[in-house]
């Protein structure tokens, strides 16, 4: 599956377009990540246990959005799109990435 964040797919023509597909990956975070994350950034760096969750979650958003554009039978997703989200309240907070497009079919 071709993905580019550019509305074509170089040296291909788009025959159809098929629809927008999205895919969605939610991960909770647990208080002994908040608690050294919250040290990392008092001391500064960076914080290797949310970067490690941010490309999990970003790879499940992917994966979910292939899964719905092979569905259609799509051979490329264009105009995709990342957004990164935290949820939740003081209690509990959740990482949110959403990745989105439209699946098309190339001639």
């Amino acid at each position: 599956m071709i993905l580019t964040t550019t509305d074509s797919v170089e040296g291909r023509k788009i025959a159809g377009y098929l629809g927008i597909v999205a895919g969605e990956a939610v991960m909770g975070t647990n208080i002994f990540r908040d608690f050294f994350a919250g040290i990392t950034d008092i001391l500064g760096g960076r914080s290797g246990s949310y970067e490690k969750e941010l490309r999990k979650a970003k790879a499940l958003a992917l994966e979910s959005m292939i899964e719905e554009a092979r569905t259609l039978g799509a051979d490329a997703v264009v105009g995709m799109d990342l957004d990164y989200q935290q949820i939740g309240g003081t209690d509990k907070q959740m990482l949110m990435v959403a990745a989105s497009g439209t699946a098309v079919k190339l001639a």
